[in-house]
């Protein structure tokens, strides 16, 4: 079972992608792709996993899509028949359009400016990404209730106003453009530091991450921020094999094995990092953070007064309270704890934090640094209660045994 999950993650979006672009329906694409992974779920196990699982599940998706079209419209049995047939055809007639990759499209097409933003972003991240509602409440620091009826109201909305499943002209897609770096960010945040689950990291997701902002900036070559994306993703994933151990245990950046790292994306990250300069968007400084990161030889020899100065920069751009928390750190680091607590303590009551465990998390690291052990126990525990991945748990769990050790 796990092992087909790990199919369904993977293929999920570009079979989605594909159908909603055939279909022109989001809901009919949707359905068919859940019951084509049910029809997986029950000839899998019995006839082995195909050779390619992704064709499977398109053909049996574009069937179980063929059929809800024809039962559903109300045109007659021979009108009906040529307009799926007509469906049928346009699948291989030859599209002109700059943006070839079907979930690229997708989210290209989920950035239509009648959408809020909030409802884009979850929109696609539900139907290209596959991830959950659940998922994306944690991502986006919403309630699952609001980011359910967000998602539910945008595909009435498309399908009411009927806003066309179609990418924009060329012309237009800059302007959608920070809709897509913002989702495809989300897709490689989820998958590298996991919300949920028994594991960590989501490999899948750490792909996608990185193939899409590669195929992003190839697309746009002239656009910066996507050039910043890509470095950002590479330098984080550099770091991938090393965030886990053996046993699948966290394992911090203080502690990892430098050796380990991926050279060749930290070079990749680099050279993309060099095409950004001049951005002026909010991923610029954010690679450059990873990048200082990647190149430190040690933990010793981080340079947090330029780490410091990214996020100040950082700060300018971007109202988020994440990305106050994470400075609030950088300056304990920097600094003393001490400074850092005193940083954090401007932002860590921000409501739009009340459903993240971050601070709390940062709360008790930069307690633990100052040697007030019993109270970074007490902030551990805190911390503990609202996470939900299981190496996460494990890793507080280990970071109180730590300072009990130490009272």
């Amino acid at each position: 079972m796990t092992e087909l999950d790990g199919v369904f993650r993977r293929e999920w979006g570009p079979t989605v992608a594909a159908i909603a672009r055939w279909s022109g329906d989001l809901t009919v694409a949707e359905d068919a792709v859940q019951e084509a992974c049910a029809d997986a779920l029950r000839s899998w196990p019995r006839d082995g996993v195909p050779d390619n699982p992704g064709g499977w599940l398109l053909t049996a998706a574009r069937n179980r899509a063929r059929d809800r079209l024809r039962r559903e419209t109300l045109r007659p049995g021979k009108e009906l028949a040529a307009v799926v047939d007509d469906i049928t055809a346009r699948t291989d007639v030859s599209d002109p359009h700059p943006v070839r990759d079907d979930e690229l499209r997708m989210m290209f097409t989920c950035a239509h400016p009648a959408l809020e933003r909030v409802s884009q972003l979850a929109l696609t991240l539900r139907l290209v990404s596959g991830l959950t509602v659940a998922e994306i409440a944690r991502a986006l620091l919403h309630s699952e209730a609001a980011i359910g009826q967000r998602i539910t109201r945008a595909k009435a909305k498309i399908r009411t106003a009927n806003i066309p499943l179609r990418v924009p002209p060329a012309a237009l897609l800059p302007e959608r453009t920070p809709h897509v770096l913002s989702c495809i960010y989300s897709v490689f945040t989820e998958g590298y530091w996991s919300t949920a689950g028994p594991s960590a990291i989501r490999d899948e997701l750490c792909d996608e991450g990185v193939r899409l902002a590669g195929e992003l900036a190839i697309l746009m070559p002239q656009e910066r921020e996507a050039n910043a994306l890509a470095a950002l993703v590479l330098l984080h994933d550099s770091r991938r094999l090393e965030r886990m151990d053996s046993t699948g245990a966290l394992v911090p950046l203080e502690e990892q094995d430098r050796t380990r790292w991926d050279a060749e994306r930290i070079s990749r990250g680099l050279s993309q990092l060099r095409r950004a300069a001049g951005s002026t968007g909010p991923y610029l400084p954010q690679a450059i953070i990873a990048a200082l990161h990647a190149t430190a030889p040690s933990w010793e020899d981080t340079d947090w007064r330029a780490i410091c100065l990214a996020y100040d920069r950082l700060v300018t751009m971007t109202d988020s309270p994440v990305v106050l928390v994470n400075r609030a750190l950088a300056i304990g680091l920097r600094d003393t704890p001490e400074a850092g607590l005193t940083a954090l303590e401007k932002v860590a009551h921000d409501p739009r934090l009340s459903r993240s465990n971050l601070p709390a998390t940062v709360r008790a690291d930069l307690l633990r640094r100052a040697g007030r052990h019993g109270e970074a126990i007490d902030w551990y525990r805190t911390a503990l209660s609202a996470n939900g991945s299981d190496p996460g748990r494990e890793f507080l769990r280990r970071r109180i045994a730590e300072c009990e050790e130490l009272l």
